[in-house]
């Protein structure tokens, strides 16, 4: 239906009415995993951000139209050093964390890209634009190691919006005494024994991080393409290295036109990192909670602020998810969703002012009329959600408690007996206790009846 979408562009940090290279081309490349260990759920957030842009843009401009491609990086030094400490080999490791990642992509309801490279099947490709930044004068051999020249490129940090020196003391740039300048960084360096290597002009090595995404990016979508994504903490380096050497290879005045970034998940307001012990796998979640729970909360904010992740949080999402299943109905197809309640998302993934139509929706929904159920539904599913049946919902609950049937009904008559010998504390402490298991229990005619909320 080719609704204006804006979009809040990294480059120049302003909202921007998104204008393709060719509306009937729009490519979208992602920053995917590097896969040296289970993700976490600050990792999910770019996934769902993506994955909603991509319906978006498949909505406006047609399924056929769009590109978008998500790589996925299996050679870095963190894999290395990953599959030291566990005793493995990098194949074995990245192998194993790519199936758990892409069993993450179909727990939170992600659409699959169009295209998911591997940065091991592009070896050839990144010798091959190596060997160009080498005979443009914008990189250098030193010690079997290749480093681009970053005083060679005159527009580095407008990404960033900083000059170089801000960039480098803002940083924990790598230090070497090969470099001519400590902000230059590597394109290809020598592996040490018993390390992956690929035979190079340089000699038995690998590739740069930064050199693989543009590499694969150029090889799905061209020289040039619409929007580069990803998560806050790539802008610099990362993204902002991408932009230098694809340039400079390419020789063109523009890579991508609109970088999209999301910004970070925090617990208690600090920023969810390794180094904090404040990391929450993807995996821990799937033990008690929904996938459709995990995606709304991550849509809960907008995309370019902090989401801070706390218990509450996922209360209310299951609650809300609970509640919607009220009004779910089966639909043969999907029904037209009225173009006021997609509104929001068309203005810069407003994801928050999205979820607050779907409660209109609810509401209008619970009147009974099919045809609001039908449209509720399928509103859910645009983004993601009430993607299975009730009954598979309830089942679901059923079999995620953390109580058997015997353990509930030995609860209600200990809660009974409490009631009985009028310890009313007791009582409520042993409701309380269900409802936080997901067990909502109901007093009527002298009878208590239990069912999963």
């Amino acid at each position: 239906m080719n609704k204006d979408i804006f979009l809040t562009n990294s480059l120049g940090n302003k909202k921007e009415k998104f204008v393709p290279i060719n509306k009937n081309k729009i490519g979208m490349y992602v920053c995917g995993p590097t896969v040296y260990e289970d993700p976490h759920i600050g990792n999910a957030r770019p996934l769902v951000v993506f994955d909603v842009l991509f319906r978006i843009l498949k909505c406006s401009y047609g399924e056929d139209k769009i590109k978008y491609v998500r790589n996925i990086t299996d050679i870095d030094d963190k894999i290395i050093q990953s599959s030291i400490e566990k005793n493995i080999s990098t194949k074995v490791l990245t192998k194993e964390i790519t199936k758990n990642f892409h069993e993450d992509c179909i727990y939170l309801n992600c659409q699959k890209p169009n295209f998911e490279p591997k940065a091991t099947e592009n070896i050839p490709l990144m010798i091959e634009m190596i060997t160009t930044l080498i005979k443009k004068n914008f990189a250098y051999i030193k010690k079997e190691h290749v480093y681009f020249e970053v005083k060679k490129f005159k527009d580095y940090g407008k990404l960033s919006n900083k000059n170089l020196d801000e960039l480098i003391a803002g940083s924990r740039v790598e230090i070497s005494d090969n470099k001519k300048n400590p902000e230059d960084f590597v394109l290809w360096k020598p592996s040490n024994d018993n390390e992956p290597y690929w035979d190079s002009p340089w000699g038995k090595g690998r590739p740069g991080w930064h050199l693989e995404c543009s590499v694969m990016s150029k090889k799905y979508l061209g020289d040039k393409f619409d929007i580069h994504g990803g998560g806050i903490d790539l802008i610099f380096p990362h993204h902002e290295n991408e932009i230098a050497q694809s340039r400079c290879a390419n020789e063109n005045e523009f890579f991508a036109n609109y970088w999209i970034h999301n910004g970070f998940i925090t617990m208690s307001n600090e920023k969810m990192a390794k180094s904090q012990g404040n990391i929450l796998k993807i995996s821990q979640f799937k033990k008690t909670i929904s996938g459709q729970v995990l995606r709304l909360a991550l849509m809960s904010a907008h995309y370019k602020q902090p989401l801070d992740w706390n218990d509450n949080l996922i209360e209310q999402c299951q609650n809300t998810i609970n509640k919607w299943y009220e009004c779910y109905t089966e639909l043969k197809k999907p029904v037209l969703i009225p173009e006021d309640y997609l509104t929001p998302l068309y203005d810069d993934l407003n994801t928050p002012g999205y979820i607050a139509n779907l409660h209109k929706l609810f509401d209008k929904s619970q009147k009974g009329e099919l045809k609001d159920k039908e449209i509720f539904t399928s509103a859910c599913n645009f983004v993601g959600l009430l993607t299975t049946t009730k009954e598979k919902w309830i089942d679901f609950k059923k079999n995620k408690s953390i109580l058997s049937e015997k353990e509930i009904l030995e609860k209600i008559d200990e809660r009974n007996k409490a009631r009985e010998d009028k310890k009313y504390k007791l009582a409520d402490q042993i409701r309380d206790e269900l409802l936080d298991k997901g067990v909502l229990i109901e007093d009527t005619n002298d009878k208590t009846t239990w069912k999963f909320k």
